[in-house]
């Protein structure tokens, strides 16, 4: 694949003596639409972690946009979005506050942020609650509102780290439409990490992960033609992962509060 929106060769990570992800080679074409599917503790959460600088790889390279995870980790930084597993919006704040304040923190201009934060909200489909509190809005709103946010500086890559957690179903088939509209409007690389296989499904490409290694990598037409005609993604999982499921792994805001706490020499 030419020209990938990431690349990863080797990418390797530890906690202590557990291998967290295991030279993971995987290449993301620009625009599509990429799962990384596995239970927890399976690496997603710490391979996206390494593709938005979160952590430093132990060994082996990886590029975002065309950017080192480890030498341009600013340049990756402002060339990503990201959604993360747990809430990081502030409840005490207005939509509108919200995408303002993310519009600071990356120097957007004052029109330029506005004009953007009309676009995106009409994206969402929040124009209607923009002066509303985000703690009135329902689960499924909040997270519509974390992809406008993490759109708001126009990212080339996207990732969504177990986006539609703890949402209902017709939450969950919101969010999905959200991402749909926000690829065909923006022509965004989406990464998303899941353990729901229907989410898988809608993915241009899969690749299920276990205990740090990719074992699996294709389309989800071609994964479930390697079992059968008729299977299912559902079959396909449980012929690849057929093993106790690990401890689970760190979130990717529990990551970022670690780095956190380790750059102010409080852990």
């Amino acid at each position: 694949m030419t020209d990938a929106a990431i690349t990863t060769v080797g990418l390797t990570r530890s906690y202590g003596a557990t291998k967290a992800v295991d030279s993971l080679d995987l290449q993301v074409g620009p625009g599509e639409l990429f799962a990384l599917l596995g239970p927890n503790g399976a690496g997603k959460s710490t391979t996206i972690s390494m593709l938005t600088t979160l952590l430093r790889p132990d060994a082996g390279s990886a590029t975002v946009a065309g950017f080192d995870v480890v030498r341009e980790r600013r340049d990756v930084r402002r060339s990503i979005g990201i959604v993360f597993q747990d809430p990081t919006l502030d409840l005490y704040l207005t939509v509108t506050e919200n995408l303002r304040f993310h519009a600071t923190l990356y120097d957007m201009g004052r029109a330029d942020s506005t004009a953007r934060i009309r676009e995106l909200l009409e994206l969402v489909e929040l124009g209607e609650r923009r002066d509303d509190l985000v703690r009135t809005l329902s689960g499924g709103l909040r997270r519509r509102l974390e992809l406008a946010r993490a759109l708001m500086h126009r990212p080339k890559v996207l990732f969504l780290d177990e986006p539609t957690l703890g949402l209902d179903p017709r939450a969950r088939a919101s969010v999905a439409e959200q991402i749909d509209g926000l690829r065909a409007s923006q022509g965004t690389t989406v990464v998303l990490t899941t353990h729901y296989l229907a989410e898988a499904e809608r993915c241009d490409r899969v690749a299920i992960i276990d205990r740090g290694v990719i074992v699996a990598h294709d389309t989800p037409d071609a994964l479930r033609a390697q079992v059968s005609p008729t299977a299912t993604l559902d079959d396909v999982f449980l012929h690849v992962t057929g093993r106790p499921i690990a401890d689970e792994e760190p979130s990717l805001a529990d990551m970022g509060r670690d780095t956190d706490r380790q750059r102010s020499g409080r852990g």
